[in-house]
């Protein structure tokens, strides 16, 4: 079986980090016997064809080199919505990802296409798919849906796509949920694999030690830790991984409620160094506000590391309160505090609830699981394709 992938953030190189997770399937699937070839947008320095991991990659041009800047930055949707040009940009993008999927169709004769985000690329890949009359297995992260949040316009769009998508599927049950609103098919929860053979417990653990990683935007909550860090009696530090266009602001709001010297603000980091960060922290702080997923809990599980974060989103899916992690109201900054406090001041609690979020993350988010899962995604959707044709 041959599975086109689409999707507008790929890894770039070996170690990158931007859309590692696709790169995670892709490599699980070759391994559970499905081909897997990429379309990816370019970049600045960024070659048509490449091998990431062991995973080929045709990388589209869409606009002048200089302004091949939507991908890879996780501000797509800020850039559109800014200017004119971001906006014929984003048009350049569909049209030329379409082309790409089309000549990769008649090049590689792929049996299937899967679309990751609804928006761009499923739509760019509705009529490929329709005309080469393969099935389109469509995945949605979670920007793409809260995309249909803050513009009514683009929700006929969905419709479209959905529409026309032999399966529909989400990473959590709460995206999946949304999506049922748009989609007249049933989606499937199948969520993206973490990496298990990375990610484990490992060396000394600061017993007094927070992380929380993340880009700072009001979505992932990160003000909800500063002030929660404020609301603690115990001197907890906090490893700040991520950056974004709140960092001025949120550096000064820590330093006004007197945390300033226990955050280390350590900005984007090495995909590498990700493991011995979490795996050195006795807990994992994740205030996210209606995440699509939140694979970084299932990593800090992985890590026997507890997470801690908000009752919202996608984390439902990953945490179960008081077993594998905590859960506390969405908002309720004090009770994050208390939360955290828990953890890290009771050693033997955290270690019952680290053991048994790594069973949990390798049971439901492993590769060979989520390998499994879109591997009978795939044969449906083709036995499907087939009988219609037969008819």
């Amino acid at each position: 079986m041959k599975a086109l992938f689409v999707a507008h953030s790929f890894p770039r190189f070996d170690t990158d980090a931007a859309g590692s997770f696709i790169l995670r399937l892709a490599l699980a699937l070759e391994q559970d016997g499905v081909q897997v070839r990429v379309i990816a947008p370019s970049a600045p320095g960024l070659e048509p064809t490449s091998v990431i991991s062991g995973i080929q990659v045709r990388r589209f041009r869409y606009a002048p080199r200089a302004s091949e800047t939507l991908a890879y930055s996780g501000t797509m949707a800020e850039d559109v919505s800014r200017s004119v040009a971001g906006k014929l940009a984003l048009a350049s993008f569909i049209l030329s990802e379409g082309l790409a999927i089309r000549s990769q169709i008649s090049e590689w004769k792929p049996d299937l296409i899967h679309a990751h985000w609804w928006f761009p690329n499923g739509l760019a890949a509705v009529a490929p798919s329709r005309l080469a009359n393969i099935p389109l297995i469509t995945t949605s992260h979670g920007t793409d849906l809260r995309l249909l949040q803050t513009h009514s316009a683009a929700r006929p769009l969905a419709r479209f796509v959905f529409g026309r998508s032999a399966r529909v599927t989400c990473v959590s049950r709460w995206l999946a949920d949304q999506a049922a609103l748009y989609s007249k098919r049933d989606p499937i929860v199948a969520p993206m694999p973490v990496d298990a053979d990375r990610f484990a417990p490992a060396g000394d653990r600061d017993s007094n030690r927070a992380v929380f990683v993340g880009r700072l935007v009001p979505q992932k909550g990160i003000e909800h830790a500063i002030r929660a860090l404020a609301l603690m009696r115990r001197s907890v530090i906090l490893d700040v991984v991520g950056d974004g266009p709140d960092r001025a602001r949120l550096v000064a709001l820590a330093n006004h409620v007197g945390v300033g010297d226990r955050i280390l603000w350590r900005g984007h980091v090495r995909h590498t160094e990700m493991p011995a960060l979490l795996s050195r922290a006795a807990v994992l702080v994740a205030p996210f506000i209606d995440e699509g997923l939140g694979l970084v809990a299932a990593e800090a599980q992985l890590s026997e590391t507890p997470p801690v974060g908000f009752e919202s989103g996608g984390l439902t899916d990953v945490i179960e309160s008081g077993v594998t992690g905590l859960l506390v109201p969405p908002g309720d900054t004090a009770a994050l505090a208390a939360a955290v406090e828990s953890v890290v001041s009771n050693p033997d609690r955290r270690e019952t609830l680290g053991r048994a979020g790594r069973a949990s993350a390798l049971a439901r988010f492993s590769p060979a699981a989520a390998a499994a899962t879109y591997s009978r995604i795939y044969i449906d959707a083709l036995h499907d394709s087939t009988r219609a044709n037969a008819q």
